[in-house]
């Protein structure tokens, strides 16, 4: 039974709240997989605007125009990991992974547009460069942590770096 206290089972009223969140995370599943169809379908009528205009090929604007598609795909793939992000914080999987690969491709989307001449200054762009390159190299280190972490447990590694016995707390090799 439920926790009491003063006679009133707290577990009876929490429990319909939790179960809305779970609902609501769904929902949210949902719209993110409707979301993504669409950006898919964007994307696609893009790119088939550029052959049929010819636009892709236009030395001037062609870049332009393939950076916008290029833009697009990789906000798709933001929207993949927030999707992946909810479906794993619904079923109490661990997200860190999740939201550093996204934090990954939403910096290097910035970084692939980068255009220095939408800078006012030159102070301006170096400190958005600075930022940027601030951003990658701490995702990127975040991320080769949480994989040998991963990778390491996976193993049977303790935190030491001393492997394991599956189902043991004793080590393995030759000093055992």
């Amino acid at each position: 039974m439920g926790e009491e206290n003063g006679g009133i089972d707290l577990d009876r009223f929490v429990s319909p709240s939790q179960t809305l969140i779970r609902v609501v995370e769904i929902v949210a599943a949902y719209l993110l997989a409707g979301l993504f169809a669409i950006g898919v379908v964007d994307l696609f009528l893009s790119i088939f605007g550029l052959i049929r205009t010819g636009a892709i090929f236009d030395p001037d604007a062609g870049i332009d125009r393939i950076l916008n598609v290029i833009d697009k795909a990789l906000l798709l793939f933001i929207v993949v990991e927030l999707y992946q992000t909810v479906v794993a914080y619904t079923r109490e999987e661990s997200v860190t992974r999740i939201v550093i690969v996204a934090g990954l491709i939403a910096i290097s989307r910035k970084i692939i547009s980068f255009r220095p001449g939408d800078f006012g200054t030159t102070e301006e762009l170096l400190v958005n460069a600075a930022a940027y390159t601030v951003l990658l190299l701490s995702l990127v280190v975040a991320y080769y942590v949480v994989q040998s972490t991963e990778r390491a447990g996976d193993r049977g590694v303790e935190p030491g770096g001393e492997l394991v016995e599956e189902g043991t707390d004793e080590p393995v090799g030759p000093g055992s």
